[in-house]
């Protein structure tokens, strides 16, 4: 009878997804089980909460219509002040000339 023990001793049995050899193997084998898990865990919950999705995607639609409508107000006001500003850098160069607008008292 042969003892089994003996005939394993010192022969390496490998397996074609483990290299004790390659330590970044093994690294790279856990990152892409652990992305594969994450992208699960994304689709899962997307699954789960599809309203939870649409209100989302409406909040967002809500706040970059309120941000473009700023945004306008923001750059309307701004103008108003460069109008504003010409007009009275136009009323000082007439007022050196000795003219001036005619502005119509209430």
């Amino acid at each position: 009878m042969v003892d089994r023990s003996s005939l394993t001793d010192g022969v390496f049995v490998s397996t074609p997804d483990f290299n004790p050899f390659n330590p970044y193997l093994s690294a790279w084998d856990r990152w892409r089980n652990s992305h594969t898990h994450c992208l699960w865990q994304m689709t899962l919950s997307q699954r789960r909460n599809p309203y939870a999705i649409l209100r989302m995607q409406d909040t967002m639609v809500q706040e970059l219509a309120l941000a473009s409508k700023q945004l306008l107000m923001v750059r309307q006001a701004a103008l108003h002040q460069l109008f504003e500003k010409e007009h009275r850098q136009y009323q000082q160069e007439l007022n050196q000339m000795g003219k001036a607008f005619y502005v119509e008292r209430l």
